[in-house]
């Protein structure tokens, strides 16, 4: 996977409840309940954002994490939840480091989107797993 360069634009540049603005796109529910973009589950790799399609429960297992896999990542930032409600059990921590992620940091996800920017900007090779409620 290629290093991202500092001048890429696959930043967050907004975050609210259930939404995300990405290089000017929302991602998220609307007010009225619909699905903006690919919803308010993101995965995003370098410049790639994608639905986070494998999150179904608060508790995360290793297969909801597969999807940054053999990707080239360094460190994977994972967005709990607005309100941290996501749980990273150590037995996932652990797999996702025996398949070559070196670092895995979990934050609160307005906190985890701005860990994410900083360290895509830096030049690291990072992706970022968000929930974007509870």
């Amino acid at each position: 996977m290629m290093k991202p360069s500092k001048t890429t634009s696959a930043t967050i540049e907004a975050v609210s409840w259930g939404r995300f603005k990405i290089r000017g796109t929302e991602h998220g529910k609307s007010t009225a309940g619909q699905t903006l973009g690919i919803g308010k589950d993101i995965c995003l790799i370098g410049e790639a954002v994608s639905r986070w399609k494998e999150r179904k429960w608060r508790l995360l297992n290793e297969k909801m994490v597969e999807c940054v896999l053999n990707r080239g990542i360094e460190i994977l930032v994972i967005g709990n939840g607005a309100l941290g409600a996501i749980e990273v059990p150590e037995k996932v921590k652990n797999y996702l480091r025996q398949n070559g992620i070196k670092e895995i940091i979990v934050e609160k996800t307005p906190r985890a989107c701005a860990t994410y920017n900083r360290l895509f900007k830096e030049g690291v090779r990072v992706a970022l797993l968000a929930h974007g409620t509870c």
